[in-house]
């Protein structure tokens, strides 16, 4: 039976979908995740979020705020979903960012926006608001540090979520022939520098990652 290497933890059910195809699943998480001492500003209706972290730090540093009175901009499905559980108006979610900086531009370029990132954020969302002029404030409010954990082994395919988790994993330890499974081109555009057998999730999601991976060693 092969094996699939996940560098972040996955829900309980992954597994299950892992057994059923014939595979086994090792999961650990590549990187620690820190908030940071920052106090979030007040005079902000509109909100900008690319990950789930950042708005878990949000959460945490935005005491008793009526939640209800802000707009909020995000990527990803889970990012979205999470907003939501806690009583935050989604207005428009975008699997990228470099879908959700021109949507912006073009719809709503009078918006006065906060954009809660990590320290390690894309480079995507400020370029094009700085080239059109745009009103935000980007506030880091946490960091990602590597946490590495060695493994004596070779998988089958090791499943990848952001370039530096990439860069954690290969502190201790060395790719061999293993099939990189990536959640997206700017992970993969990392992955590139150490090997050339990748393949890229069909939608940016944990889930595709894993389904990518499971659906091609079941036809393999």
């Amino acid at each position: 039976m092969g094996t699939l290497l996940s560098t972040k933890v996955l829900d309980p059910g992954h597994r299950e979908l892992c057994l059923g195809a014939g595979l086994g699943l090792v999961a650990y998480n590549a990187l620690a995740i820190e908030f940071l001492p920052v106090v979030i500003p007040m005079g902000f209706r509109e909100l900008i979020f690319t990950s789930q972290n950042a708005v878990k730090a949000f959460l945490e540093k935005a005491g008793g705020r009526d939640l209800s009175r802000y707009r909020v901009f995000c990527v990803g499905q889970r990012t979205s979903a999470l907003l939501g559980a806690h009583g935050l108006q989604v207005a428009k979610s975008f699997d990228y960012a470099a879908q959700l900086a021109p949507y912006l531009v073009e719809h709503h370029p009078k918006g006065h926006y906060l954009f809660l990132c990590g320290q390690q954020r894309s480079d995507v969302l400020p370029e094009l608001f700085d080239k059109n002029g745009m009103d935000y404030l980007e506030l880091p409010v946490y960091r990602a540090l590597p946490s590495p954990r060695a493994f004596r082994r070779e998988f089958d395919g090791i499943l990848f979520f952001s370039p530096l988790g990439i860069r954690s994993h290969l502190m201790e330890n060395r790719l061999g022939n293993s099939l990189l499974f990536c959640i997206g081109d700017t992970t993969a555009e990392e992955a590139a520098k150490h090997s050339k057998n990748i393949m890229i999730a069909k939608r940016p999601t944990v889930e595709n990652v894993l389904v990518r991976a499971i659906n091609h060693f079941k036809h393999d």
